[in-house]
């Protein structure tokens, strides 16, 4: 039976905006766009979330909600370094550890003699270490599995340190409404509700092979987290699988020469990325958003990596299965994809989360 863990940081993002700056402290704090250009709420304090704000939401909804709020633009060199220093404190534990992004991980403790060998007492150590070293708060869950783990650790927050055990996995699983499971999303969600699929109960009781006729090849998966079974081990050498900038405009574009001209900017920022982490990409992706909010990409792979000018030089063949040239677009984007390192190919440490800038979702 293995021991994991997941580690979250509560509020990642505003705590360290509020740990480095005593005058965000008690007040609502938003980490994002400017609300009059379009921005979108990357993270927001406790203080914030009382007036029902979250990230991924438009900044401009946020003042809307919560007048007094304050913005902040994101400082990823701050929050990378806190990310560091958790690191050193999980490793110190374990070298089973899964970065998922900045401020979080899964960690495999099944084998581990500290703590006399209780995952939980480990847990709540690694809590202390981090208020220790950054002054920042985390919460903790821990099972038998990522899945149940990843849920735990989500239940007591903020400060929160939550264990199901391996009995309470099945009946756990049973009560959790469908839209807590984790890898379920919102459009998922709906699909499973309007099949009746309403909590973990309901989703026991279909077939593994109605699921997989419903969902796809995902529906395996859910028949096994439907009775608390979650196979998949904790990985320390995942695979980045893209990198990508994109943006979003204060006034709609209608310019298809001056497009071209910001993705070939965005491709730039793109592959200085790229050359900083010494990666190579096989793929190019464009995106677009109208100003209807419709979205579309459209792709080229290549059988050798490609660089900035052959990049560049694809351009004009993607755009011209858009329809750039006739409608208003309020988004733009580029992303490399079919990821290896230069000269060879391994597997990379997924290390930092990208975040996007900008970028709005309403």
């Amino acid at each position: 039976m293995r021991k994991i863990i997941h580690i979250d940081m509560d509020a990642f993002f505003a705590s360290v905006e509020q740990r480095d700056h005593p005058e965000y402290q008690n007040k609502p704090l938003i980490v994002g766009g400017d609300p009059g250009r379009r921005g979108v709420v990357a993270a927001c304090s406790y203080e914030a979330r009382k007036f029902g704000i979250h990230s991924a939401m438009p900044s401009s909804r946020a003042k809307r909600l919560c007048p007094d709020a304050i913005f902040v633009r994101p400082n990823m060199d701050a929050y990378r370094k806190v990310s560091e220093q958790i690191r050193i404190i999980f490793h110190q534990y374990t070298d089973l550890v899964e970065p998922l992004s900045l401020d979080e991980a899964y960690l495999d403790v099944s084998d581990s003699e500290l703590c006399k060998g209780s995952a939980t007492l480990i847990a709540q150590e690694i809590k202390q270490a981090i208020f220790k070293t950054t002054n920042l708060i985390a919460s903790a869950g821990v099972s038998y599995n990522k899945f149940l783990a990843k849920i735990a650790s989500d239940m007591d927050k903020p400060d929160g340190l939550y264990l199901i055990k391996p009995e309470q996995g099945e009946k756990f699983v049973e009560q959790l409404n469908i839209g807590k499971f984790h890898g379920i999303g919102k459009a998922t969600e709906a699909k499973m509700k309007a099949a009746g699929i309403h909590n973990g109960a309901d989703l026991k009781q279909w077939s593994e092979a109605d699921l997989t006729l419903r969902f796809g090849k995902v529906g395996t998966h859910y028949y096994l987290i439907a009775r608390g079974i979650d196979h998949r081990s904790v990985n320390s050498t995942r695979i980045r699988k893209s990198l990508g900038t994109e943006h979003t405009y204060d006034q709609d574009l209608d310019d298809a020469d001056f497009m071209q001209e910001e993705l070939k900017r965005l491709i730039e920022k793109v592959s200085e990325n790229l050359i900083e982490k010494k990666l190579v990409g096989q793929t190019l992706t464009i995106k677009i958003k109208y100003d209807n909010f419709e979205q579309v990409t459209r792709s080229y792979t290549s059988e050798t990596s490609l660089n900035t000018t052959a990049m560049r030089s694809l351009l004009p063949e993607l755009l011209s299965k858009t329809d750039i040239f006739s409608r208003k677009v309020r988004l733009l984007g580029v992303s490399v994809s079919k990821l290896s390192e230069q000269d060879t190919k391994i597997t990379i440490s997924q290390g930092e989360l990208f975040v996007v800038e900008e970028v709005s979702s309403e």
